[in-house]
This record gives structure tokens, C-alpha cells and sequence, in this order.
């Protein structure tokens, strides 16, 4: 390699400090400013950098990972086999019959059911989906039926009309097969049916199709890495410019997802560090909110008066301020959340605040609250696994074994 050229972080040649320097200088992060981020001092991260200081021990490089979206902790150890995915878990038992439902061309014969038939289906797949602790399971049972139905219905359409009907409704099965697929091992298919799910709310001509394509397409791209921040602001900012001149005059879901997309927005400003941005939008999508129907919640995003509190939480625990993200936690209300699976992600958030600000055994108790509401939500979250493992190593026995007794709920142990 020249000695000019910018090293590979993924290369095994490469000391813990080095790469750890490689990647903070790709984030932008000043070395006092990954100091502060980790609790550590700048004469710290500069003697890990320089390699006076060796591998930190495990919770500190958890901490480093996060601070610095690490997806794979490969790129801060070297170690490429087996790569240790950090937000990523072990694939889900339904995985292969959903894949294998994805790549299927569909071409035999059949018939497709009547378009209300496939509505009713799908309206009970997310019934199910907020509902059942074993959500995913659910989920992965019966999407490789509705995405050949949804496939054929398509194929089938008699009319123009007809057809964008169809769409709107294969769209909303990629939805939930976007959400199955979520954290599982196979990031090209995450992005096939994202990409899919957008042509065909493109297809389907629907405003409130685009709109949740477009949110969940932000999605994928924030969650992807820094380097997607910006694509995932275009999207976002595009589907408001489409939606705005609709929402007035627009149904409780229409608008819903304007104000989904509006909070997108928020949260990539926070994960940015910009904290007027991240809170201006906050602020947009909470008049959206409170121009709905007291009771509504929306079935894809969540998206309701009753969910502002959990999103203030998220915004200030992605800015990294651990006393203002207990304060929005005391505050925030998760009892009106009508969804098991988004009450556990509620959960995880507010542990990730009662974490930054130093209240670890309370971390731990959000994390048993959510693990009550849908194992399979935190069993899949990157964010409950790292403080779980931080704390297998906390010098309290008791906090140990409470960590423990998590890491087996969860299956870490056997992983």
C-alpha cells in the first residue's frame, strides 16, 4: 500500500487504535469529541490511537462501536472470522421461506383471490404484528402466501384502475415483509424488497403508498451508516414536498405519514448531532400529530399523539444527552402504545437513556419491561445487546447476574 493512501480499516494488519483513528476521522469526530461521547479523556483516545494503550476491554469498545455506527465489530477488532455483527442477528427460522418466496419468479398458475380478500389478510398480518409477542414468527408464516397472491393480483388486474389497487396492496405486503426483515442477516434482500415495495407504491399511484415506501426506504438508508445520511434526507425531504399540498384535506393516515416522514427527518438530524434541526423537526411532526383523531395510530409507523413522547426520547438519546433523555423518559406515557413490538423499541430507547446517564440497573429493568412486551423485538436489537454485554462485565455481582439472566432470555449465550 502507498504510503500516501488512506488505510483499509478492514485490513488484519491494522492495531484496535489505528482503526478505531480511521474510523472516527470518517465520521468527522474530533478526538475530544469521541472522548466525551465514550467517558473517556482526549489523552485517552489519542494514546489508544497511538498504541501505547492496547484493546480496551469489552463494554468500552461496545460503547466505541456505537459512537461510531460500527455495524461489525470486525472493523474495530481485525478478526474477519467469524465478522461479530453488532446490529444484526442470528437469521430468524422463517427467514429461508420468506427469501425463497422473494426470489421466486411466480410464474406457475393460479388464481389470485378477490382484491378485498387480500386487504382482509393483510389488515390481520398487522393486526398480528402489533399484537403477538412472537411477532416476527407470525410475520415470517404468512408472508411467502401474500406475496404471491399480491404478485398474482397484479399480474391479473383487468383494468388500469384495477391494477394500481393491486399495487397499493403488493406494496403493503413488502411492507411487512420490510419490517420481518429487519436485523436479519441478509442486508441485499432487506434492500430487494424496499426497492420493490417503493415501484410498487410508485405503481400503485396512492399518496399514502409513496409515503410509507419513502419512510421506510429513509429507514434503511439511515440504518445502512453515516454515509447514507444523506440519501435518506433526500428521500425524506422529497416525499414531504410530494405529500405537503395533500395533507390538509388528506385522511387521519395520509396525514400520519406526513407527520412519520416529519419526525424521519428529526431522527437523522439527531444521529447528525444537529440538536435545533433534530428538535425543529420534532416539533413539525407534533402538530401533525395533534391534528389527528385522538385515537388514531397508524399501522405501519405507529405514527400517533400517542407515540410524540416515545419519539422525544429517541431524539435525545441519538444526541447523546443522557440527562435530558431520562427527563423525556419520565415524561413520555407508553401506556396509551397500542403495539407490542414499537412499546418494546419505547422500551429499549429508555434504556438507552437511563444508560448514557449513568443509572445502569434501571437500564436493565426497561430492558426486562421490553423483553415482556415482544421477546422477539429485543432479541433483535443491537442497541439492548450491547448494554446487556456492557453489563455481564459490571463490577456488581447482582447487576452481572441481572445481565446474565437477559443474555439467556435472549439467546445471546448460545450465539
Amino acid at each position: 500500500m502507498p504510503a500516501h493512501a488512506t488505510p483499509d480499516p478492514s485490513s488484519t494488519a491494522l492495531a484496535f487504535g489505528q482503526r478505531m483513528q480511521i474510523l472516527r476521522t470518517k465520521r468527522g469526530l474530533s478526538r475530544p469529541v469521541l472522548a466525551g461521547l465514550v467517558g473517556r479523556s482526549p489523552s485517552w483516545v489519542k494514546q489508544v490511537e497511538g498504541g501505547q494503550i492496547q484493546t480496551p476491554a469489552l463494554p468500552i469498545i461496545l460503547r466505541i462501536a456505537e459512537v461510531l455506527r460500527v455495524r461489525d465489530l470486525a472493523d474495530l477488532l481485525g478478526d474477519q472470522t467469524p465478522h461479530q455483527a453488532l446490529f444484526i442477528g442470528p437469521g430468524h427460522a422463517r427467514l429461508p421461506a420468506v427469501r425463497e418466496a422473494m426470489n421466486s419468479l411466480a410464474l406457475s398458475a393460479g388464481q389470485a383471490p378477490p382484491i378485498s380478500h387480500l386487504h382482509a389478510r393483510i389488515a390481520r398480518a398487522w393486526a398480528a404484528r402489533h399484537s403477538a409477542p412472537n411477532h416476527r414468527d407470525v410475520l415470517g408464516s404468512l408472508l411467502p402466501a401474500l406475496i404471491r397472491d399480491g404478485r398474482l393480483a397484479v399480474r391479473q388486474a383487468d383494468t388500469a384502475a384495477d391494477r394500481r389497487t393491486a399495487q397499493a396492496a403488493l406494496a403493503e405486503v413488502y411492507f411487512l415483509a420490510q419490517f420481518f426483515l429487519s436485523y436479519q442477516p441478509d442486508s441485499a434482500l432487506v434492500w430487494r424488497v424496499s426497492e420493490r415495495g417503493m415501484v410498487a407504491a410508485q405503481e400503485s399511484e396512492d399518496p399514502h403508498s409513496i409515503g410509507v415506501a419513502a419512510w421506510l426506504a429513509a429507514q434503511a438508508h439511515r440504518d445502512s451508516g453515516g454515509a447514507h445520511l444523506d440519501a435518506a434526507d433526500t428521500i425524506v425531504r422529497e416525499a414531504l414536498e410530494y405529500l405537503s399540498p395533500r395533507l390538509d384535506t388528506a385522511d387521519d393516515r395520509t396525514r400520519a405519514i406526513g407527520g412519520a416522514l416529519q419526525f424521519e427527518a428529526g431522527y437523522t438530524a439527531a444521529r447528525r448531532g444537529e440538536a435545533g434541526a433534530a428538535w425543529g423537526w420534532w416539533d413539525q411532526a407534533n402538530r401533525t400529530a395533534a391534528a389527528l383523531t385522538p385515537t388514531y395510530f397508524h399501522p405501519v409507523t405507529s405514527f400517533s399523539r400517542a407515540i410524540m413522547g416515545a419519539h422525544a426520547v429517541t431524539v435525545a438519546v441519538e444526541l447523546r444527552s443522557g440527562h435530558e433523555s431520562v427527563r423525556q423518559a419520565a415524561a413520555a406515557d407508553a401506556a396509551p402504545i397500542p403495539s407490542r413490538p414499537r412499546l418494546a423499541r419505547h422500551r429499549i430507547e429508555e434504556a438507552r437513556a437511563y444508560q448514557l446517564d449513568g443509572q445502569a440497573d434501571t437500564a436493565l429493568a426497561t430492558l426486562e419491561k421490553a423483553h415482556r412486551a415482544a421477546p422477539e423485538t429485543i432479541r433483535w436489537s443491537g442497541y439492548a445487546r450491547r448494554i446487556i454485554l456492557e453489563e455481564a462485565e459490571s463490577k456488581s455481582p447482582a447487576r452481572r447476574r441481572r445481565a446474565a439472566g437477559l443474555a439467556h432470555e435472549l439467546g445471546l449465550l448460545a450465539a
